[in-house]
C-alpha cells in the first residue's frame, strides 16, 4: 500500500517489521519535508495522505520535471538515497529509493519463496504512472485497462510493448482485469450474472460461491419477469432445495423449502418494470467435510429507494446433488445487516 511503501498482512493489518527497517536506511522523513518546504511548486496533499515512508505534494505538470532533477540533488547533501514518482498528471510521491510498488511486489515475492510458498501466477494491475514498477517484476503477468493514464501508456509504448506477459486492456477498471485474467488463462473470466440462462454454468463456473450467485440471479430474473414463467425453472429448483430441509427467516421464523419455492413460483413478475436488483457480496466458502460446504455472503435487495439486505448463511452438499457438479441446498439462516436501510419495521417473513 501507499505507493509501496507498506505491507500489511491479514484482516487486522500488522505491517512487515522487516520492509519498514529496509526503507529506513538512507530515509529521514523530517528532512525530506523540510526540504521540499523550499519548492513553492508544492503543494502538500492531506495529512491522511501523508505516511512514514511517503511524502505526497501536488505539483502542476509543467513544473513537475524541475522538481523531480532538483529535489534529489538536494536530499543527496544530507546522505539520502530518494525516489521521486509522478503519476495523474498532478500527484508528487518522495519515497525512500528502496520503496515502490514493484520494489514491494519483488521484496515480497522472494519472502514467499524463503518460506516455500511461492505463488503458481501473479497478475499485477495498473492505470497511473506509480503502477510502472509493478511490471518490471520479472515472471509476473501485467495489465494496463484501458483507461490507464497518458504517463503509464507511454511507459508500455517505450518499455513493454513486445512483452508478451504485458497487455493493455481494451476494457476498463475491473473489467480490463477480468480480460486479463482470461487472455493469461489464470480462471474463470465470465461474471455469472453474464450468463443469460442462469440455471446453467460451465465446468469451470460450477462452485459453491458461484451456486449462490446462480441462484440469486434467476432469482431476480424471476421476479423482474425476465425468463419465461415455466415450470421447468421451479421443479428444476425442487430438485436443487433439499425437501426437509429449512430457510431461518431474520425474524427467527423457520420456513420449509418447499414453501418458499411456492412463494417464489408465485411471486413470478410482481417486479416487473420496477427498479429491482438483487446481489450478493463478500462470498466466502468453507468446506467442513468432503461433499459440504457452508457459503457465507451479504444479500441485499434494491426495490425503488428502498434496500434491505441480510447477512446469510448456507449449507450445500454435493452428495445428494442430481449430477455432477451441481449441489444440493440443505439449509439456510439469515440476519439483519446493518445494511437494511429500510423495511426494518417490515419482518415479515417472505422470500428468500
Amino acid at each position: 500500500m501507499s505507493v509501496g511503501t507498506e505491507i500489511m498482512y491479514g484482516e487486522a493489518m500488522v505491517p512487515d517489521a522487516e520492509w519498514e527497517c529496509y526503507l529506513n536506511q538512507k530515509w529521514n522523513r523530517d528532512i525530506v519535508t523540510g526540504e521540499t518546504a523550499r519548492f513553492p511548486e508544492l503543494t502538500p496533499q492531506p495529512e491522511i495522505d501523508q505516511r512514514p515512508h511517503k511524502v505526497s505534494f501536488y505539483v502542476e505538470k509543467d513544473k513537475a520535471m524541475k522538481v523531480i532533477k532538483d529535489l534529489p540533488q538536494c536530499l543527496e547533501k544530507y546522505g539520502l538515497d530518494v525516489k521521486i514518482i509522478y503519476s495523474s498528471g498532478i500527484a508528487l510521491d518522495v519515497l525512500p529509493r528502496r520503496a515502490g510498488k514493484g520494489q514491494a511486489l519483488a521484496y515480497l515475492l522472494k519472502k514467499f519463496e524463503a518460506k516455500g510458498c511461492v505463488p503458481s501466477n501473479t497478475l499485477v494491475c495498473g492505470d497511473s504512472g506509480n503502477d510502472a514498477e509493478l511490471f518490471t517484476v520479472p515472471a509476473v503477468h501485467g495489465v494496463m485497462v484501458s483507461n490507464a493514464q497518458e504517463e503509464l501508456l507511454e511507459w508500455y509504448s517505450e518499455n513493454a510493448k513486445n512483452n508478451h506477459q504485458i497487455i493493455h486492456a481494451t476494457e476498463r477498471c475491473a473489467a480490463g482485469i477480468i480480460q486479463a485474467i482470461g487472455t493469461f488463462s489464470l480462471g474463470p473470466n465470465v461474471s455469472p450474472r453474464d450468463i443469460r440462462d442462469s440455471l446453467k454454468c460451465t465446468v469451470e463456473l460450477c462452485n459453491p460461491g458461484h451456486e449462490v450467485v446462480k441462484f440469486y440471479l434467476f432469482y431476480e430474473r424471476w421476479r423482474r419477469g425476465e425468463v419465461e414463467r415455466s415450470d421447468h425453472f421451479i421443479n428444476n429448483l425442487r430438485l436443487h432445495f433439499n425437501s426437509m430441509g429449512t430457510f431461518v427467516h431474520p425474524s427467527g421464523i423457520e420456513i420449509p423449502f418447499s414453501q418458499c419455492i411456492d412463494e417464489l413460483a408465485n411471486s413470478y413478475g410482481d417486479q416487473l418494470g420496477k427498479q429491482f436488483r438483487v446481489w450478493v457480496d463478500r462470498v466466502s466458502v468453507a468446506q467442513i467435510c468432503s461433499d459440504t460446504w457452508l457459503v457465507k455472503f451479504d444479500k441485499c435487495e434494491l426495490c425503488g429507494k428502498d434496500r434491505e439486505c441480510r447477512v446469510t448463511t448456507v449449507l450445500l452438499s454435493s452428495r445428494h446433488a442430481k449430477l455432477p457438479g451441481e449441489f444440493m441446498w440443505i439449509y439456510m439462516h439469515q440476519t439483519w445487516s446493518d445494511g437494511l436501510l429500510s423495511g426494518e419495521e417490515d419482518q415479515r417473513p417472505r422470500l428468500f
